[in-house]
């Protein structure tokens, strides 16, 4: 049986094996830190395969960097041995919601979604700190080695802090934003679908910056639009000049794989009815003919067409032909077969005629089922969304402000209806989830067109201030205030629409950033004696699903599958996905519980290495599963 890393998986050592791939002269072999030789790359050799001329050193050429740029890229790529731990007692409906709500530092929680939503998030919203000098980032520490950062990962600091305040004052003011901002988008890319979108929110302190960021980790080409929020209808910031829009800066994973979806148009655009309307819906007219120029011209589309009192209109409007480079919108077929089909309609104006074609809500001009949209604009008035709604949702859910500026949902609903309006199973994130506005967003939307889109929210559990509204009524820190967000949320979703809402999911599940279940022994066992080796390598508070979810994550099973607990000959078995994976991290388990899972074949099976009950059970171990799922991928912790 093969033994779990219970890490994730070393970005850099996948990077390494691309390049092999591509370029296996460039592979080479040296000794690591700890003496033993490990494949590495020969970047000598890398660069002769890449350019004929070198770019290096000195030489000037376009680039964007600032201090430790070097260490926020291991950072991203480092592994992690943290895993999440479920919270059953704060989630809501464990069992059947698909919805996450995850609390860690942000980071370390990336990297293991990412070994379960790898290319699975179809959509991703941030609203990252500003960095407006009064606000807080990341204390990633890049004076600490990859392991001992890997180790004190998501931990706090001496002072029990992980958020430090930026002030402007700080000499390393935009460096340390950038050291922040950058390994998390870097690792987000990961998550995204190839045919994804990310979303973020920023003002004008870190515009630049962020564009630059992005421009390097998503591509110059994958950028779509800057969109202006008018986030005030007031005044906000600024003296000389008053700010009143924040930028929502738009990429996708792959441009001419994404598809943006439009706005849809409303009934009142469409006024006139007929024969066809419960079919075709109401419809609009557009001319038929327009005035081309140079190579638009063809000579195809410039013929008569018969009125009804038999006179023959040219394109134009004109009875005879018309040299001026008029056209007809459809060829000659297409205006037969629209005649033929109420597609067309005359109208006289005086003496004149005019041609029109009808465009229906429900179909295209050639009859098929249609949705007619137009696309959504790169600006946000405040009159469709502003941070006064967003104050209101929160009086209304809390009856006070837990925070101040918070964005609208019918900001996030008009992202969700921009991305995924059509996706209506997808993946939606927000690893900088704060009020959980992004949760209730995608809820409301699900409660309205009937999706079953899924969220997952993080956010680190930062304390709330002592004097605030918030810690006086009892929410020591921001996550206890999201998860309440999206209870109250869901609870009023349902209340107000009863009847289409009784499916809804706006349950959670709760899991939470802790270190590793393992000892360190399980990892560095060359520290211990003998004697250490010997013992349980599981740490004692340690429950049973603790190391089931910690078994998923390495196995790339999505956190929130379906889990169900079973007893099978008094031991403690634990089916994921429909037995797609089970699971024993029971003692003394005997040759009765092992044989009874093997008949279930079930493609993953999982066990403690000090689990089964004796020798005998030990030997013949391997023959029961040849004998009933020798397919069955079987590991040990």
């Amino acid at each position: 049986m093969d033994k779990l890393n219970m890490q994730t998986t070393n970005i850099v050592d996948e990077n390494i094996k691309r390049i092999g791939e591509l370029f296996p002269n460039c592979l080479t072999e040296r000794l690591n830190d700890e003496g033993k030789p490990e494949v590495a790359i020969d970047f000598d050799q890398l660069r002769q395969e890449l350019s004929k001329d070198i770019v290096e050193g000195v030489e000037e050429r376009y680039q964007f960097t600032w201090p430790d740029k070097r260490n926020a890229i291991r950072l991203a790529n480092a592994p992690t041995t943290d895993t999440l731990r479920p919270c059953r007692e704060e989630s809501v409906d464990f069992d059947n919601t698909q919805n996450l709500y995850i609390e860690g530092d942000n980071l370390q929680v990336l990297k293991l979604l990412r070994e379960n939503y790898l290319g699975k998030v179809k959509m991703i919203y941030i609203d990252p700190p500003y960095n407006t000098g009064n606000d807080f980032v990341y204390n990633d520490d890049f004076s600490q080695s990859a392991g001992e950062y890997m180790h004190n990962s998501g931990q706090e600091d001496e002072e029990g802090n992980r958020l430090v305040a930026n002030t402007e004052s700080n000499g390393r003011f935009h460096t340390d934003w950038l050291n922040m901002i950058y390994p998390r988008l870097k690792v987000a890319k990961d998550l995204l679908s190839e045919d994804g979108v990310i979303f973020i929110s920023i003002d004008d302190c870190e515009l630049k910056n962020l564009e630059n960021v992005c421009n390097e980790i998503f591509g110059e080409s994958n950028f779509v639009a800057n969109m202006i929020w008018q986030s005030t209808a007031g005044s906000n910031t600024g003296t000389d000049i008053v700010t009143v829009t924040e930028n929502i800066l738009v990429y996708t994973k792959c441009r001419n794989r994404f598809e943006f979806d439009g706005k849809l148009t409303d009934d009142n655009s469409f006024s006139f009815v007929d024969e066809y309307v419960k079919e075709r819906g109401k419809y609009t007219i557009d001319k038929m003919d327009r005035r081309r120029v140079a190579g638009h011209y063809s000579e195809a589309l410039n013929f008569p067409i018969e009125m009804p009192d038999g006179t023959l209109r040219w394109p134009g409007g004109t009875t005879e032909r018309n040299s001026e480079g008029w056209n007809y919108l459809w060829s000659k077929t297409k205006v037969q077969w629209g005649l033929e089909n109420g597609f067309i309609v005359f109208k006289k104006s005086g003496t004149e005629w005019n041609v029109y074609n009808k465009r229906y809500a429900k179909v295209d001009n050639e009859g098929k089922p249609c949705e007619r949209s137009i696309p959504f604009r790169n600006l946000i008035t405040s009159d469709q969304s502003n941070t006064a709604q967003g104050t209101a949702e929160q009086r209304m859910l809390f009856e006070f402000r837990p925070f101040d500026f918070p964005k609208p949902t019918s900001l996030l609903s008009q992202l969700l209806l921009t991305a995924v309006r059509r996706s209506e199973n997808s993946i939606i994130l927000d690893f900088f989830s704060g009020s959980a506005t992004t949760a209730h967003a995608v809820m409301q939307l699900n409660a309205e067109d009937g999706g079953k889109r899924k969220f997952i929210m993080v956010q680190l559990p930062e304390e709330t201030a002592e004097d605030s509204e918030a810690y006086k009524a009892g929410y020591k820190n921001i996550c206890e205030i999201g998860k309440e967000r999206i209870r109250r949320a869901g609870k009023k979703i349902k209340e107000e629409s009863p009847l289409t809402t009784q499916d809804l999911d706006t349950g959670f599940r709760v899991l939470k950033l802790d270190s590793s279940n393992m000892q360190d022994v399980y990892y560095t066992p060359s520290e211990f004696n003998e004697q250490k080796l010997f013992d349980d390598n599981i740490k004692p508070d340690r429950t049973e699903e603790d190391l089931l979810f910690q078994t998923m994550i390495e196995l790339g099973i999505e956190l929130s599958a379906k889990i169900e607990k079973r007893s099978i000959a008094g031991k403690t078995v634990w089916s994921v996905s429909d037995g797609y994976l089970m699971a024993c991290f029971d003692e003394e388990v005997n040759e009765t519980t092992i044989t009874e899972i093997a008949r279930q074949q079930p493609y993953y099976f999982v066990m403690r290495d000090s689990s089964l009950a004796n020798d005998q059970v030990a030997d013949n171990f391997e023959q029961i599963w040849e004998e009933y799922s020798k397919d069955t991928v079987r590991k040990i912790i």
